[in-house]
């Protein structure tokens, strides 16, 4: 039976970490099992920065954005020197176990403690939905809902002033926040890693909008493709007059990390967390949980690693219908 556990969160913030935490510390109690948490990610175990969490330390922060024990990234952890090491520390403080939150570098950190022998399970979290096991991440939601709620006042101003707007979203080399936000925003064009774009379709599509009389237009462009400032100079040097239309540029940048954490982020984080807690003390580890079909669901963490899910089809589908230009896969 597991006495004592501990809990990191590494790599990016992401909405939703908080809530997890929560649900992590508040299982554990129930359970009778003391919840360490780790200060300043994988960094944290090597500096000893270890606190007991309880419910005073978490009480309110199921709302809280960010997370409450900082976060870094440990460029250390990757030698496996620096794993054994941390791997003596934890067993000197008698955590026999620890959740690792974070997104894909972080969780190959926890494969990495798990083939040394080390018990440790993952929680996914990633604003950019970029990995596999689970059909959402966590943070992903709320992430999505501020990059809509800043789409929607650009428009607004976009449309005062018969302007096209390139807005430069996060998401690495994964299109997921670019392509659900461009649909859900009713945006004209989504520029991503995964389909390669035909500047001259996104410009045709562009111009047809204009002589329809619409007056503002939205391309949404994913960080992993070009910066947004790139793809303008692109368009406009492509484009000439024939857009009849000045375009501008908005980097959404770190605030779409920093907003309030969804409900749907809020109740995943909480059956994640809980989820875990139960999956440690009955013996499993070496695994992420996951989200399949509304099910809670373990990976390998070998399986985790080197891996990208595809863009679900039925949204790339459902942009085309919509008349969004999105342009080919890249394998064609």
């Amino acid at each position: 039976m597991l006495k004592r556990i501990g809990v990191i969160t590494s790599g990016g913030d992401s909405p939703g970490m908080n809530p997890a935490i929560r649900s992590i510390v508040r299982t554990g109690i129930s359970l009778g099992i003391e919840v360490v948490g780790i200060q300043n990610g994988y960094q944290g175990i090597f500096d000893r920065e270890f606190m007991t969490l309880g419910t005073v330390e978490v009480s309110g922060r199921i709302r809280d954005a960010g997370t409450i024990l900082s976060t870094s990234r440990c460029l250390k952890f990757k030698e496996k020197a620096a794993q054994l090491e941390a791997i003596e520390i934890l067993k000197k403080e008698n955590i026999q176990a620890l959740l690792v939150l974070g997104g894909d570098g972080s969780l190959a950190g926890a494969n990495a403690l798990a083939g040394h022998g080390y018990r440790v399970i993952g929680l996914p979290c990633s604003i950019d939905n970029d990995l596999p096991g689970t059909e959402m991440s966590i943070g992903t939601d709320s992430c999505l809902n501020t990059v809509l709620h800043l789409i929607d006042m650009i428009k607004a101003t976009a449309a005062s002033h018969n302007r096209c707007f390139i807005i430069e979203v996060m998401g690495r080399n994964h299109g997921y926040l670019a392509l659900m936000s461009a649909i859900a925003s009713g945006s004209q064009v989504a520029v991503i890693p995964e389909f390669r774009y035909d500047m001259e379709k996104i410009i045709d599509n562009l111009t047809r909008r204009r002589l329809r009389r619409h007056n503002n237009s939205v391309v949404v462009v994913a960080e992993g493709v070009c910066t947004g400032q790139q793809f303008m100079d692109r368009l406009n040097a492509a484009a000439g007059d024939r857009l009849e239309q000045e375009v501008r540029l908005t980097v959404l940048g770190h605030v779409q990390r920093g907003g309030s954490p969804s409900f749907a982020d809020r109740f995943l984080a909480s059956r994640m967390g809980e989820f875990a807690v139960l999956a440690l003390n009955q013996g499993e580890h070496g695994c992420m949980v996951g989200l399949i079909r509304n099910r809670m669901h373990l990976t390998d963490l070998k399986e985790i690693q080197g891996h990208r899910p595809p863009l679900p089809a039925d949204a790339i589908r459902l942009a085309r219908n919509l008349g969004m230009e999105i342009g080919v896969p890249t394998e064609t």
